[in-house]
């Protein structure tokens, strides 16, 4: 595992290094120039946000099946990671937006439900910090990532159904891509590079996760054994 680790690391190095080397050495944009090359990194972290709060839902569902901590700790790192991820998308976009749409935040549809879905996650990690007992976090967490993943296709189909300064999909949509074959090529890669990025830390996240588990376990052993030992000496005493 940890030979798998390390070579996950240096595969997600690589990535991230070819990934910006493409995007600084893409075309610039007709309209935008290079302001447009924000593209390279925002794009991917909306995906990897998507994708994030996807692996949420899987996870939550195979809790709710199986009883397995495995898949609540996937499905809690999984949201950590898009929660930063969505928080990320949010910043690169203010900072685009403000010298295309001069404001640094306007009541877009597609800015508002981003923003809707990134306090919704947030709410999911209150949740967990807020209860104690491993079985009923695991529980009540399963259930709120599975409902608030209906978040998901709103935001991403938000384009479509109203009216908003984003452009409709250039990628994913009906048809070829609308988009320079070199700049699709580049987002691609950078696409490719968060993707492995998100498994890397996902995965440190569930190995801190289980290490975390761990010592709650010890910890409430600690404090059986503890009140073991104390009950006869409190029964002594009173006689």
């Amino acid at each position: 595992m940890r030979l798998f680790g390390h070579r996950l690391s240096i595969a997600a190095g690589i990535a991230v290094a070819m990934a910006l080397a493409a995007a600084f050495t893409a075309p610039p944009d007709a309209l935008q120039g290079n302001l447009q090359r924000l593209m390279y990194v925002h794009v991917p972290a909306a995906w990897i946000a998507f994708l994030a709060f996807g692996v949420t839902l899987i996870g939550s569902g195979l809790w709710l099946w199986r009883r397995d901590s495995r898949h609540d700790r996937l499905a809690a790192a999984s949201a950590e990671v898009g929660v930063f991820f969505t928080g990320l998308t949010l910043a690169l976009g203010s900072v685009w937006g403000k010298p295309v749409w001069g404001v640094w935040w306007t009541w877009d549809p597609r800015l508002v439900t981003t923003a809707i879905m990134f306090f919704v996650y947030l709410g999911y990690l209150a949740l967990r910090r807020a209860t104690v007992e491993p079985v009923a976090r695991a529980r009540r967490s399963a259930v709120f990532g599975i409902v608030a993943f209906v978040q998901v296709p709103i935001v991403h189909l938000s384009v479509l159904w109203w009216r908003t300064l984003h452009q409709p999909p250039t990628v994913l949509r009906p048809g070829h891509p609308t988009i320079d074959h070199a700049m699709l090529a580049a987002l691609l890669l950078n696409l490719l590079a968060f993707t492995v990025l998100f498994v890397l830390l996902v995965r440190a996240r569930m190995r801190l996760a289980a290490a975390e588990q761990e010592h709650e376990l010890r910890d409430g052993e600690r404090e059986l054994a503890g009140a073991a030992v104390s009950a006869p000496r409190l029964k002594g005493a009173q006689q």
